[in-house]
């Protein structure tokens, strides 16, 4: 007979779960139904999501196709186990957006746009991670920002990505025709 103490397992952390938790200054994802405690951005960070974030909403306002959302919004991209992922900025399109009752706890979808700005401490095994996890789910054009590098790398869901760097634009593509983001003035 063993003298060990029986294991507990626990259940998976659910989206329900992430929603409810007490603010502990701490920002949380949820991966395959396991959290992930995330430290908050630095000023660069937020200086330039920001700015992703202000151009996504004047074109979204001026040309009428979709929403635009603030970094920290959760969208949930799978259930059982739960994936709940908060990029630094997204859009989607009009068409697909849900009620404006549905608003108000995660988005169950991908959005068509996803924006992801690395910090100094993010490895690239997990900005690759979450990069798949958002073509996985049907998003349809994802930002990575290198604030140190001063480039965009563009990922598509059929597995390209163009790198932009110097006097590059960034464009919408066919998720946000006509959208044009000059690097010079997206890095200042």
């Amino acid at each position: 007979m063993s003298s060990e103490a029986p294991t507990r397992t626990e259940a998976p952390a659910t989206s329900d779960g992430l929603l409810e938790l007490p603010d502990d200054g701490w920002r949380y994802e949820l991966v395959e139904g396991k959290l992930r405690q995330m430290s908050p951005a630095g000023g660069m960070h937020g200086i330039l999501a920001a700015r992703i974030g202000s151009c996504l909403t004047v074109f979204a306002l001026e040309s009428g196709i979709g929403e635009t959302f603030a970094a920290e919004t959760g969208f949930l991209l799978s259930r059982d186990p739960d994936t709940v992922r908060a990029p630094d900025a997204a859009f989607v399109r009009g068409d697909r957006l849900p009620a404006p009752e549905a608003l108000a706890g995660f988005q169950a979808m991908a959005p068509d746009l996803a924006v992801e700005v690395v910090s100094p401490a993010d490895r690239a095994t997990q900005v690759a991670e979450k990069t798949a996890s958002w073509l996985d789910a049907g998003t349809r054009l994802v930002w990575v920002v290198y604030p140190d590098r001063r480039m965009v790398a563009e990922h598509h869901p059929d597995g390209t990505a163009q790198l932009l760097r110097g006097e590059q634009t960034l464009t919408g593509g066919d998720v946000m025709p006509g959208f044009r983001l000059p690097l010079p003035e997206l890095f200042g």
